[in-house]
């Protein structure tokens, strides 16, 4: 009977390492969606002079400039914080990469 109990704990246990899981991908599937959103409505502003059928050359490589700029912009400031906190000492956070693909998703 012990034995029951274990592996339903168990397995619960491994239910919810999954849930956690699910719930971490959404959340960063939300925080890219959500990063992509501030990039079109800052680069729209910036970039966009007046509605047209198609992006001519000039806005679309503005826009391009744009987001790449802002990408550089977000690394650096997550990279300096970064920084900071590994010299304030023992405070966890993200290497470059998730931060990237985490402020994306923001």
């Amino acid at each position: 009977m012990s034995d029951l109990y274990s592996s339903d704990l168990g397995s619960s246990k491994a239910t919810e390492a999954e849930l956690q899981d699910f719930l971490m991908m959404e959340k960063q599937k939300a925080q890219f969606n959500a990063q992509i959103h501030e990039f079109n409505d800052f680069c729209w502003e910036k970039c966009m002079d007046k509605p047209g059928n198609k992006l001519d050359s000039k806005t679309e490589t503005c826009m391009n400039n744009c987001v790449e700029r802002f990408i550089d912009v977000s690394l650096l400031i997550t990279n300096r914080f970064a920084q900071l906190l590994q010299k304030s000492g023992g405070m966890h956070f993200y290497s470059t990469e998730n931060a990237l693909f985490l402020r994306m998703q923001n």
